[in-house]
C-alpha cells in the first residue's frame, strides 16, 4: 500500500539512511563441510529482504533562491552575474527546469544561485508550470523576488509582488516566511525605479533593490548584498 511515510531526507554530504532491510542469509555447502564430507551438497535457504516501492525527489541545495513572474529577467540575472547558461527569450516560461549558476564575488567568495522556472497567479491550481518547482528553494535560506519594473507604479508593483507571496503562502507557509530581498529589474529602461523602489521598502518593510540585467548595472551591488546575507555556508 501507498503509505506516502517521508523514510529520509538526505540534506548534507555524506548522511545515509537505510530504506529496506535486507533478508536472513542462508548456510552455504561449507558449513556443512566435515572431516568425512569434504564436498556437501547440503545449504540451507536464506529469507526473502523487505521490499519497497520508493519515489525518489531531488531537491537542489543552493544558498539563494531566484523567484518571480515569467519574463521578469531571472534567466538574463543568472547569466549575467555567474557561468550558467539557461534560455533568454522575449516569451514566457523560457524556463522549463532548474539552473544552477556559482557567483563568484570580487572578494573571492562564492555562492549558490538557483533560478526555477516562473509563477504565475493561480499557480497553487495548476496553472502555468504550478507548483512542481518550489520544493528546489525549501532548502535555501534566503530568496530574491525578481520584478519586472519595466511599467506599473508604486501600487502596480506591490500587488505584483503579493501575488507571488501568496502562492508561496499556499505552497508553504514556512516558505513564505524565509528571508526575502525584493529585487526590481530593468532601470536601464526605467530610471525612476530607484524612487518607486524607495516608496516600495517603505511599504512593504522589506529590502529593495534595483537593477538590469542586460545593461549590469546595480548587478556588483546585487552580489555583494546577497554575500552580505547568505549564511556562513556560503563559500
Amino acid at each position: 500500500a501507498d503509505t506516502g511515510e517521508r523514510i529520509a531526507d538526505l540534506a548534507a554530504d555524506g548522511q545515509r539512511a537505510l530504506l529496506a532491510k535486507g533478508g536472513k542469509g542462508g548456510l552455504g555447502n561449507l558449513h556443512f563441510k566435515t572431516s568425512t564430507n569434504r564436498a556437501p551438497r547440503q545449504f540451507t535457504k536464506g529469507e526473502p529482504g523487505e521490499q519497497k516501492h520508493l519515489k525518489l525527489e531531488l531537491r537542489v541545495l543552493a544558498d539563494v533562491g531566484l523567484l518571480g513572474m515569467p519574463n521578469a529577467g531571472k534567466s538574463t540575472l543568472i547569466r549575467a552575474i555567474s557561468a550558467a547558461r539557461p534560455k533568454v527569450a522575449d516569451y514566457p516560461f523560457t524556463t522549463l527546469a532548474p539552473n544552477l549558476g556559482v557567483v563568484r564575488t570580487s572578494e573571492a567568495k562564492s555562492f549558490v544561485v538557483a533560478d526555477i522556472p516562473g509563477l504565475i497567479e493561480g499557480a497553487a491550481d495548476g496553472k502555468g508550470l504550478g507548483h512542481q518547482f518550489l520544493r528546489h528553494v525549501e532548502r535555501c535560506p534566503l530568496l530574491v523576488h525578481l520584478v519586472d519594473g519595466s511599467d506599473g507604479d508604486a501600487d502596480a508593483l506591490a500587488a505584483r509582488i503579493e501575488v507571488l507571496n501568496s502562492e508561496l503562502r499556499r505552497f508553504n507557509e514556512s516558505l513564505a516566511q524565509k528571508q526575502q530581498v525584493i529585487v526590481l529589474n530593468k532601470i536601464d529602461a526605467r530610471p525612476e525605479l530607484t524612487e518607486i523602489a524607495r516608496e516600495l521598502q517603505a511599504r512593504l518593510g522589506q529590502e529593495v533593490l534595483t537593477m538590469s540585467g542586460v545593461s549590469g548595472k546595480g548587478l556588483v551591488e546585487l552580489e555583494n548584498r546577497l554575500l552580505q546575507l547568505v549564511p556562513a555556508h556560503g563559500t
